[in-house]
């Protein structure tokens, strides 16, 4: 369900709102549907968190979610993947990680879609960055790509297929060049 951009809601309204399949951000006082991820997105999704996961989640330095709903600064987003710092990941009262997540992510990945707006998943890197995010990515599967968001820096186009990915510091196990990442598209 698209909300009518007519009438917007507030952040409340829409988080009493029923999920949808695929999910809906809230965006400047507007709900925008994600378009549903396919093969590329999967995959590349897939990979990422494993990969993350493998480096940082036994040693307890971070955990990455997929499609995670992270609600901070008057948006309710969600990254493609999200990477928390394991000491900054909610938890309830139990001990469990917690259902929501009043909070931005330490790294935040998109993948873009082929009909998704490339304005608008730049806008929640940004908007991520701003709130305290250590860094962005931005994958074009179609275009091999990657544009890295670092906090109050220009942005930067990776392209060539032996440019090493930066990542975080709580991640700097994790090293992928811009071949391997979209070497995973290939069976």
């Amino acid at each position: 369900m698209v909300h009518s951009p007519t009438k917007s809601l507030t952040l409340a309204e829409f988080l009493k709102l029923p999920e949808t399949k695929p999910a809906c951000e809230y965006i400047n006082g507007q709900v925008i549907q994600k378009p549903m991820p396919q093969g590329k997105h999967s995959k590349l999704q897939g990979k990422l968190i494993t990969g993350i996961n493998d480096v940082a989640e036994a040693q307890k330095i971070a955990l990455a979610f997929p499609e995670l709903r992270c609600t901070f600064g008057g948006r309710s987003i969600i990254p493609d993947v999200a990477v928390f710092a394991w000491e900054r990941i909610p938890l309830d009262a139990s001990g469990d990680v917690a259902n929501v997540f009043e909070t931005h992510p330490d790294w935040t990945i998109e993948i873009l879609s082929p009909e998704q707006s490339q304005t608008k998943v730049t806008g929640n890197i940004l908007h991520c960055l701003k709130y305290g995010t250590s860094l962005g990515w931005l994958l074009d599967p179609d275009e091999k790509s990657v544009l890295v968001y670092p906090p109050k820096q220009q942005p930067i186009l990776l392209q060539e297929e032996d440019e090493i990915l930066p990542v975080p510091d709580l991640v700097k196990n994790f090293q992928l060049t811009v071949g391997q990442l979209f070497g995973w598209l290939k069976l």
